[in-house]
């Protein structure tokens, strides 16, 4: 989460740059590896108690860890952009594609992600998949369906 300057001299909060993808369970071992992926370490990353991120300090990040306890004020003072991402990601999943399934989701994560990283520069976006239709070939539907595409980005 970053402040961002308003008209009127006042800092406004919004998301920084998001990074979802679908990991087997919350344990250690799948959230160590989305992090070991996704942040850079020296990085802090300011999190709820759960006790699958008691080793972040060890992997070389600074953690921030604060027990929410089902408490929603605290979990809004401290992750105030978390009910926000996950609702807009539901109600694009449900309203736009009403649902997706397991076997497809991570692509529709990644959708959702390349947006939510570019809402501010709309134009970014329209170059950049202009860009990626170039460079990449894209799944057949019988692929798709038959399952012998896999997905670049899947989780391993």
């Amino acid at each position: 989460m970053r402040a961002k300057p308003h008209r009127k001299g006042d800092r406004k909060s919004y998301a920084g740059r998001l990074r979802l993808a679908r990991v087997a369970d919350r344990g250690k071992p799948a959230l160590e590896a989305f992090v070991k992926a996704s942040v850079e370490p020296g990085s802090t990353i300011v999190s709820d108690g759960w006790q699958g991120y008691d080793n972040l300090t060890t992997l070389g990040y600074k953690h921030q860890p604060t027990v929410i306890s089902g408490d929603h004020e605290k979990m809004d003072a401290v992750l105030p952009m978390v009910h926000l991402v996950f609702s807009n990601l539901k109600t694009w999943l449900g309203g736009t594609h009403h649902g997706v399934s397991q076997q497809h989701l991570q692509a529709y994560l990644n959708e959702f992600v390349f947006r939510f990283n570019r809402r501010f520069y709309p134009m970014t976006a329209v170059n950049s998949v202009l860009g990626i239709s170039v460079r990449v070939a894209g799944p057949t539907y019988q692929a798709l369906y038959e399952g012998g595409w896999k997905h670049p980005y899947a989780p391993k």
